[in-house]
């Protein structure tokens, strides 16, 4: 089989490798069945043609696609510009993609639409989710609980939904959970890696980096350990399941 890209973006190694192991665990894959990027030490090889690989997946990071680019590092806006290089092939190509939080903002800029901090914002941990109408259609979900938990954690959101994409996955603070764009591009703004562990692990990384009052950090990570999130890794299994 045709191995998935994995494009990662988090400059802090353990939370990479561990975002990365997440990624094996919950899609199953092997190691061997994926080619790693870490975008933040590493360009993407000349010429990459996705259509090499059965599909990409895009993994979180502290970056914001609605930053103004005065303030972006370099590497920030290094890694952004790479990604947002490949979109054109994606969405020309109608190819498996699926961007995991910040790849829904990558998605959306891409195709023209409205990701910012001026609204549906919310708090680092569990979130309840439901999935819409047309959700309950899409083969990554059809079948599954029609309400479940995700863990989520960001500044930006998307403003509304893009033109071309089709709403799956909805919550009351952050209405655009995930979404589909053709047939075979998805982006979500949960993370459909992570368990309970992997954002305690995050919670440490980042509690100086604006998600939330440092001095909240224990509480947030006690509250994830008792959350039940198990329905977004059997998305992302779906997604690998279906393209392998």
């Amino acid at each position: 089989m045709k191995r998935f890209l994995i494009l990662q973006l988090r400059p802090e190694t353990d939370a990479s490798d561990a975002e990365y192991a997440s990624i094996l665990n919950r899609s199953g894959l092997s190691s061997d069945q994926t080619h790693r990027v870490r975008l933040d030490r590493e360009d993407l090889p000349e010429g990459l043609d996705v259509a090499d690989y059965a599909g990409v997946i895009v993994g979180g990071g502290p970056g914001c696609v609605s930053d103004d680019a005065a303030t972006k590092s370099p590497m920030d806006a290094r890694i952004e510009a790479t990604i947002m290089g490949l979109m054109p092939q994606i969405t020309a190509l109608d190819h498996p993609f699926m961007g995991c939080c910040y790849g829904l903002g990558i998605l959306t800029a891409h195709l023209g639409g409205d990701v910012s901090k001026a609204q549906y914002g919310e708090p680092v941990g569990p979130s309840t989710c439901r999935v819409t109408q047309e959700g309950a259609q899409d083969p990554l979900i059809a079948g599954l609980d029609q309400t479940f938990d995700a863990f989520v954690g960001h500044k930006e959101a998307v403003q509304a939904l893009p033109e071309g994409c089709v709403h799956l996955i909805t919550s009351d603070p952050c209405p655009f959970q995930m979404i589909r764009w053709g047939q075979n591009v998805y982006a979500t703004q949960f993370h459909p890696e992570a368990d309970a562990k992997d954002f305690e692990q995050r919670i440490n990384i980042y509690k100086s980096h604006g998600y939330f009052p440092p001095e909240d950090a224990q509480k947030l990570i006690d509250t994830c350990h008792s959350a039940n999130v198990t329905q977004p890794g059997e998305i992302l299994r779906r997604f690998v399941e279906r393209y392998a």
